[in-house]
């Protein structure tokens, strides 16, 4: 497999981008560099790698981050209990190690057969160390299933994002190998612009009251959290 991304990403119907992120986007897809995007919540950051691989026609993977997440599960997991079970039970599947492995986001990635968009989104819920503990295999883009002596190698670098709402600060490590882009919240033009992308025909009049009372919300001093685009 070996693809050329030739359309860069403007926006889409669907999704208003800024010059400066459709900038942060096209690079990171042309060098093939994973892009971390973070901002607030209900700024477009996991919608915008929904986007992206709408307009660039690839496949997406998305490996949803919980506060338990492990690197290793993006990898595979050995599911080593079944295959007990199943030995004491006489099952034949039991003499084939690769029955009790399954892939993991990134294996899919790895082995897509046309180029994909992988999305691993809000790495700043795992464990701190969570981040780095898979650098060595964006890097290098490869890992070794141990229990079948097999490795696991892309046959092209996926197009990586990552998302994070700033729960917790990255490593340095891991920030240097990514384009970082930080969304902006909108200024009244654009969010004037998202509302009449998700919301046609709305009244201009409605609209404008309502993002007077919100903007003048969040230039309240004495409010600990401003109102988000969520």
């Amino acid at each position: 497999m070996s693809e050329t991304i030739g359309q860069r990403f403007e926006g889409t119907s669907d999704y208003i981008a800024t010059d400066d992120l459709k900038v942060a986007v096209n690079a990171a897809v042309t060098l093939r560099r994973p892009l971390l995007v973070k901002g607030e919540p209900g700024t477009g950051k996991t919608v915008l790698a929904h986007e992206n691989s709408k307009a660039i026609g690839a496949p997406l993977i998305e490996w949803n981050i919980k506060s338990t997440t492990k690197a290793q599960q993006g990898l595979y997991e050995y599911d080593a209990v079944a295959r007990l079970r199943d030995g004491q039970l006489g099952d034949e599947r039991v003499h084939d190690i690769s029955n009790y492995s399954k892939k993991g986001k990134l294996w899919e990635a790895f082995t897509s057969e046309q180029l994909p968009v992988l999305l691993i989104d809000e790495i700043d819920k795992a464990d701190i160390e969570f981040p780095n503990d898979l650098l060595q295999e964006l890097d290098r883009m490869s890992f070794d299933v141990y229990e079948t002596q097999e490795r696991s190698k892309a046959k092209e670098r996926p197009i990586v994002f990552f998302t994070s709402n700033n729960e917790k600060e990255l490593r340095d490590a891991f920030l240097r190998r990514c384009f970082v882009h930080y969304i902006k919240f909108p200024d009244r033009d654009t969010m004037a612009s998202v509302i009449d992308v998700h919301f046609p025909g709305i009244q201009k009049t409605l609209v404008k009251k309502a993002m007077k009372i919100f903007y003048g919300l969040g230039e309240l001093p004495a409010l600990k959290k401003k109102p988000s685009n969520s």
